[in-house]
């Protein structure tokens, strides 16, 4: 499957359905980020339920700390 994440053109196993899954095979489920789809902001509550799919466009932004 294709999909663009984070401006960059990736292929990702067919067996990812959910962000979820997506997550888990970058092994990021343990960060604090922010997941857009197409846009949208993909709460965590939502991860097991938003289904990835060809063609997508993902962002996945985390806040780095400092000072």
């Amino acid at each position: 499957m294709n999909v663009t994440i984070n401006g960059k053109k990736e292929q990702i196993p067919g067996t990812i359905k959910h962000v979820r899954d997506l997550l888990s095979h970058f092994q990021l489920e343990r960060r604090n980020l922010i997941v857009l789809v197409n846009e949208n902001v993909i709460t965590p509550e939502q991860h097991d339920s938003t289904f990835i799919r060809d063609g997508d466009t993902i962002e996945l932004v985390h806040f780095v700390g400092g000072g």
